[in-house]
């Protein structure tokens, strides 16, 4: 039984570019995000997922309703998917973040990103269970893909939190 996971990240928010960490806040997609929200939906459209798993947080739950709303695709909410919470620093400079300094520790008010990818891992158990034998999209952050990572791949979490951030058209993984 294997489950063909596809990731994609939520579109660009006003937050990314203004330079801010938006963490467990909302967000909202900019225009341009809005833009590639749209372009998303046309290029994922017709890939026959059988779900869209989504993080509950505004700006993937609103690029999801722009690149899908209509679909029929079904379209699941898990809170599991969520960014790193950043605590106190939810919304602040994203240059003062040092996620090295926070995979085991978390900041302040908030969770470390050992405990981000954890969420990650109890949403992939529950996938497993459930959705086995299916293709599915699912729309996060950071974290989200992080825990795929390594959780999937065996990719280190200091090699990840060091790593620059690198956009594609999507990450495939396979389950089971």
């Amino acid at each position: 039984m294997t489950i063909q996971l596809v990731f994609e990240t939520h579109a660009t928010t006003e937050d990314n570019e203004a330079g801010r960490a938006t963490g467990w806040l909302p967000g909202r997609l900019s225009e341009a995000g809005r833009g590639q929200a749209r372009e998303l939906g046309r290029r994922r459209g017709n890939d026959g997922f059988d779900a869209i798993f989504t993080s509950d947080l505004g700006r993937a739950l609103e690029t999801v309703e722009i690149a899908f709303g209509g679909s029929g695709t079904p379209v699941l909410h898990d809170w599991r998917l969520r960014e790193c919470d950043y605590g106190s620093q939810n919304g602040g400079p994203t240059a003062e973040l040092d996620r090295a300094a926070h995979v085991g520790m978390p900041y302040p008010s908030g969770e470390s990103w050992e405990q981000a990818i954890a969420r990650v891992a109890r949403f992939l158990r529950d996938l497993e269970t459930r959705w086995a034998d299916r293709r599915v999209l699912v729309i996060g952050h950071t974290a989200t893909r992080w825990g795929f990572d390594h959780l999937i791949d065996g990719v280190p979490i200091d090699d990840l939190v060091t790593a620059p951030f690198s956009w594609k058209e999507g990450w495939r993984y396979h389950l089971g």
